[in-house]
């Protein structure tokens, strides 16, 4: 390849990244009257900049390779700052480690860009081999926390076993969303933990966070449900004990596991919660949505509980790296109460759904919740039948 081919080449390159990062996005039509999907997907590894992937210097590249591959942008978390939706999603290579990065966007649907470079995580004593799938809380103290999964190898395994893990729960703290501070990892009583959100306000003067005890670094075991624990000093963050806010349960879409999404948002009517269901299948695990709420006053108490999932893996959305999942860490209610819900399908790209808190509020306190059983779910309908002919 020439100098004047390399130069072509990296012209085409730009121009069709900046078309495709400042498409707009179209809304669809709802189908069940809660929530709009867009023909778009909010973020891909197409996203990612040039400059990640490509050396652009003629003589140590002249033919203009991709020298560090993509493999996919999911499991985002979210927060309004300023006047900007943010981002910060797991980015993942095609060395299969993951990592964060920034996007932002001026209306939280589309032109989401990335910042110039991706986060660099401080290490503690114990260095990460893989970080993913954080929540952000913008706590009362002032700060804003990111609680992720941080993954080591389980060196209580032999030398020939080579993928047996442990997870734990990171946490690092900023005030710009630029410059992170590393916190010691979150300790509790479980073997493993994931999925853990700190709750945005203090509880009787304490640090509040939902988790997810489990057994093992796949399956629960005699752990799993949403936990919930509290300590003192998040500096040294320790807690003693868990309580299951919300427990696994037998022929539900969260018999396998369950997983709290993003932090809680508080509304009138309770702390409305988004969190992810697994059951499994013939064809493998399955990853649903599904809501609750709890109380205003009592944060691990669940008060309203609709039924099944919220959404589930449709179409094209079941098809990716790990099939049939979705998952959501970040969503964004605005001042005007319009919400954003960004969920990721198949661990391989970034969706937006938009709704608002007034229609999540009467889905999650009018749905019915689940009898447990076939005829109480037949009840449940002919209810609603005879309901519908007496008007």
């Amino acid at each position: 390849m020439t100098r004047s081919e390399f130069e072509n080449r990296k012209n085409n390159l730009e121009k069709e990244y900046n078309e495709f990062i400042r498409r707009s996005n179209k809304m669809l039509p709802s189908k069940n009257g809660l929530y709009n999907l867009y023909e778009h997907e909010a973020l891909t590894r197409d996203h990612v900049p040039l400059t990640w992937r490509y050396d652009f210097n003629f003589d140590d590249n002249p033919f203009l390779l991709e020298r560090i591959g993509m493999n996919a942008v999911f499991n985002s978390a979210a927060i309004k700052f300023g006047d900007r939706y943010v981002l910060i999603p797991r980015v993942e290579g095609n060395d299969r480690k993951s990592f964060f990065a920034v996007a932002e966007s001026s209306n939280g649907v589309d032109n989401f860009k990335f910042h110039e470079k991706p986060i660099l995580l401080p290490q503690t004593d114990q260095p990460d081999v893989n970080v993913y799938d954080m929540r952000v809380t913008e706590h009362e103290d002032g700060y804003i926390y990111g609680v992720f999964c941080t993954e080591r190898k389980d060196t209580s395994s032999g030398p020939a076993d080579t993928s047996s893990a442990v997870a734990q729960a990171g946490i690092i703290r900023t005030k710009d969303l630029l410059e992170w501070e590393r916190l010691p990892d979150l300790k509790t009583p479980s073997p493993q933990q994931r999925n853990v959100v700190l709750f945005p306000e203090f509880v009787d003067g304490k640090y509040a966070f939902y988790t997810r005890p489990q057994d093992g670094f796949i399956s629960a075991g005699s752990g799993g449900g949403i936990g919930w624990g509290l300590t003192k000093d998040i500096t040294q963050a320790v807690i003693d004990s868990e309580v299951i806010v919300d427990d696994r349960l037998y022929h539900t879409i969260k018999e396998s596991k369950n997983g709290l999404g993003p932090a809680p948002i508080k509304t009138e009517k309770g702390w409305l919660q988004l969190a992810h269901g697994v059951r499994n299948t013939a064809a493998g695990l399955r990853y649903v949505l599904y809501c609750f709420m709890t109380s205003l006053d009592e944060p691990w108490k669940v008060i309203h509980k609709p039924a099944g999932h919220l959404m589930a893996p449709k179409g094209k959305e079941r098809v990716g790296d790990v099939s049939n999942v979705l998952f959501s860490n970040g969503w964004i209610a605005d001042d005007n109460g319009d919400l954003f819900i960004y969920y990721a399908s198949s661990d391989t790209r970034l969706h937006v759904a938009s709704t608002t808190l007034e229609k999540m509020i009467d889905y999650v306190v009018n749905t019915p919740e689940d009898g447990l059983k076939s005829n109480e779910s037949v009840k449940h309908h002919l209810k609603l039948i005879e309901k519908n002919q007496g008007l």
